[in-house]
């Protein structure tokens, strides 16, 4: 390798293991000089991590490495630049292909590369590798990590179903094994989970071109992140339905916190941004899957920001509040998206409108709004 240029590093990731070994396998038989980069946490029980280079021709080096504050992902975390590092100075390898043991989530991984390796380094892609049969158990899946022995840390509190969930969304490529037991609803719910994310069968010539197309870890994350996500659009197809809820009237929060659990196991997976009355001023995020939710804080509302602090908010935080931006009150909204095979769009749309504030409330104002009954401060604001 010439000393000008980078390795060029695709990562594939994903929780079908099988899927995910034929697509490595697939990407290491058709680049030439490629290596395949593995961290096995499965080992971290007894302590470390087993990291292991290989080829085409096999294993060229192993070895353990230890765990960092009980944390295998993050010895993977430290082991990983040093590995990486060494294979560009290796000048052979034309390609590294990293392989993302079960539940590491590649959105870390891509941006500890684009930081710490950008000199010498360049992610090209990130993949992830898909068993159409699996993706509906797999996203319903409520099991935490922890009970699939899929854990990557002794305080990690993720769920198969939501993990499985961001992989998926993260990655700019979708890598499709064959499946017998697939159909057209399976494929259908791949392509509305992550619409704008370019797919391919597994081995084919055109995984390989554009697994080396391209990849921006900044908008990346800027797309996943509750501020400015890059959210589905309207769908149905192959009874695969995606529904895009959008009102600039904030929810009423006892109304909206009777209704979580039926909302929760309402589609496969939903996902957005929303707005409580009794908090006008705070972003809050809703991520589902699995029957799951988690509802965080975001900080504020770009509406709710002195001007003055808008030069120092990145550009894809604007462009996304230019596209809910209301002339009342800004860029507060609800922008909630559902996906779900058998989706009950009327039963959805009609169970979040009821949970809005009536006319008689709305038009109360916001200082009213702030004296209705705090419903979600448990979830917001945990006594530690």
């Amino acid at each position: 390798m010439e000393t000008n240029q980078k390795l060029p590093v695709i990562i594939v990731n994903g929780l079908h293991s099988d899927a995910r070994r034929e697509v490595v396998e697939g990407l290491l038989n058709s680049v030439p000089g490629s290596v395949v980069l593995h961290h096995d946490l499965s080992s971290a029980v007894e302590g470390t991590v087993r990291r292991t280079v290989r080829d085409a021709s096999g294993v060229k080096s192993s070895g353990d490495v230890p765990l960092v504050n009980d944390c295998a992902c993050c010895a993977l975390r430290e082991d990983l630049i040093p590995e990486l590092e060494r294979l560009a100075a290796d000048d052979t390898p034309r390609l590294a292909v990293l392989e993302l043991w079960d539940s590491v989530e590649p959105s870390a991984m891509a941006e500890v590369i684009a930081t710490h390796g950008s000199g010498w380094a360049e992610v090209k892609s990130v993949v992830a590798a898909v068993d159409p049969a699996l993706v509906l158990p797999y996203l319903v899946n409520g099991d935490d990590l922890a009970e699939a022995g899929l854990a990557a840390a002794a305080t990690d509190q993720r769920t198969v179903g939501d993990t499985w969930a961001r992989q998926l969304e993260y990655s700019s490529v979708i890598a499709l094994v064959e499946s017998e037991e697939a159909d057209e609803t399976d494929r259908a719910l791949v392509g509305q989970l992550h619409p704008t994310a370019s797919q391919a069968a597994a081995g084919s010539d055109t995984l390989t071109s554009l697994a080396l197309s391209g990849f921006d870890v900044e908008a990346a994350g800027a797309a996943q992140h509750p501020a400015c996500a890059l959210l589905p659009q309207e769908a149905d197809e192959c009874g695969v339905s995606t529904l895009v809820w959008r009102q600039h009237r904030p929810f009423h929060p006892e109304r909206l916190y009777e209704a979580l659990e039926d909302l929760c196991c309402a589609a496969a997976r939903s996902r957005g941004r929303f707005w409580l009355a009794d908090r006008p001023d705070t972003l809050l995020s809703w991520d589902a899957a699995g029957g799951a939710l988690c509802i965080e804080d975001n900080g504020p509302w770009l509406a709710s920001l002195p001007d003055a602090a808008w030069d120092m908010v990145p550009p894809f935080r604007r462009a996304a509040a230019a596209l809910d931006w209301h002339p009342e009150h800004g860029d507060c909204c609800q922008h909630l998206v559902f996906v779900s095979p058998d989706l009950d769009r009327e039963g959805v749309s009609a169970l979040l409108e009821s949970c809005l504030l009536t006319n008689a409330e709305y038009a109360a104002g916001r200082e009213a709004w702030k004296s209705l009954p705090p419903a979600f401060d448990d979830i917001l604001d945990p006594v530690h």
